[in-house]
């Protein structure tokens, strides 16, 4: 592998109980970010620019999804314009309003979340 990858993440799998409404929701936001889907399984999606880094799936064990306490994603965006983007896509699809996008000095450089 090559040392200039910026990146020690492979993918990421995001677990959920209601497939079909979690797929749509990430089928609305990750288009702000330049990610479309790019593998499909049954019970199973994955988004990405280029490969299947962001998966959406039923858990494998047949166990119901959980949240996990203190876990945390931070997407990279190209733009300041695209944070603000993939925000207004988040509300409009349903998500929740956790603050508005800005700097989050907490997450280190170059962190303007949403």
């Amino acid at each position: 592998m090559a040392d200039d990858i910026p990146s020690i993440l492979s993918h990421i799998s995001i677990g959920t109980n209601d497939f079909e409404r979690a797929i749509g929701f990430y089928d609305k936001v990750l288009p702000t970010l330049g990610c479309t889907r790019v593998m499909e399984h049954p019970g199973a999606v994955a988004c990405g620019k280029q490969f299947p880094d962001f998966w959406v799936q039923i858990p494998i064990d047949g166990k119901s999804a959980t949240t996990a306490n203190g876990t945390h994603l931070g997407l990279i965006a190209p733009t300041k314009g695209a944070v603000h983007a993939f925000h207004e896509a988040a509300l409009a699809a349903g998500g929740e309003d956790d603050g508005a996008p800005g700097p989050r000095p907490l997450c280190g450089e170059p962190s303007i979340s949403s």
